[in-house]
């Protein structure tokens, strides 16, 4: 893939997903305590404030500090392989949302010492992982980028037709293949 990625879109949208998951967060924690949850559709879908010291979904608790090393990291490695990508416009939102995301549960981590997570799906007591908005656009980052591994052209018209100059020889109009024209003989 040729030319220069997309930055306007890449960081575009990674700013807005990492504002509009801090917007969220500081409305929840407005409305609820700790803890606390009310119900969105009955029981299918609640907002329960949470605070999560681990890592996506509230797995590895108690690392808060690590993690937010290790997205500083991550982020840096989300920058330079944007730089190295080329054009394409899905590679540029692939990985913007997935650096927005990271952005916004850093912001946590460093402020809070935790990620406020708020989002809870489920029947009864089987639930989904609570989650935030910076974890559905990583959620949905890594769904876009498994589809680019199953179908790399989603990045952009790598195998686009060959140029006439690009596929061959051009026969000369005098060439034994050449058709003769009106006193040519």
């Amino acid at each position: 893939m040729s030319g220069r990625p997309i930055w306007p879109l890449f960081l575009g949208l990674a700013a807005t997903v990492a504002v509009l998951d801090q917007l969220t967060k500081a409305w929840l924690t407005a409305m609820l305590s700790p803890g606390e949850s009310v119900q969105v559709i009955g029981d299918y879908v609640r907002l329960v404030h949470g605070q999560n010291n681990g890592a996506l979904f509230g797995l590895f608790r108690e690392s808060a500090l690590l993690f937010g090393i290790v997205s500083v990291g991550v982020i840096g490695l989300i920058v330079v392989y944007h730089a190295r990508s080329g054009r394409s416009a899905y590679l540029s939102v692939t990985l913007g949302l997935l650096l927005g995301g990271a952005i916004g549960n850093l912001i946590d981590r460093f402020r809070l010492g935790y990620v406020v997570d708020f989002v809870d799906i489920g029947i009864g007591s089987l639930r989904f992982y609570t989650f935030n908005v910076a974890d559905m656009a990583i959620s949905l980052s890594l769904i876009l980028l498994v589809l680019l591994a199953i179908k790399p052209s989603l990045a952009g018209n790598q195998d686009a037709p060959a140029s006439p100059s690009t596929t061959g020889p051009v026969a000369a109009p005098n060439a034994p293949n050449a058709h003769p024209r009106d006193g040519d003989a």
